[in-house]
């Protein structure tokens, strides 16, 4: 009989400091967990301020001065703008007509 009872009382030993792994081993993920959805909170008010900013960079009047600004760019009038007339010539070549 004391033979059973020392391997009882080695099992329960065993499962016990088995349950204590197992027990600190679930708290240390559920911590990871928690900090990995306090990330991914952090993350999407981070995309939806860039996504803000990004759409604030990029309205027509920005674009527009900063074409003017940066680039001398100008807008165009007819009075600027130079039309190419294509005419189909006899031999089936096109070419510029003056």
């Amino acid at each position: 009989m004391s033979r059973l009872n020392v391997l009882l009382l080695l099992v329960l030993l065993g499962s016990s400091v088995y349950l204590v792994r197992v027990s600190y081993e679930s708290r240390r993920l559920f911590t990871e967990l928690d900090r990995a959805r306090n990330e991914e909170r952090v993350l999407d008010s981070e995309q939806e301020r860039l996504k803000a900013e990004k759409q604030a960079q990029a309205t027509p009047l920005r674009v527009e001065k900063a074409a003017r600004d940066k680039l001398a760019m100008r807008t165009a009038t007819p009075a600027v703008t130079q039309y190419v007339i294509y005419a189909r010539s006899a031999s089936g070549v096109e070419g510029r007509t003056p």
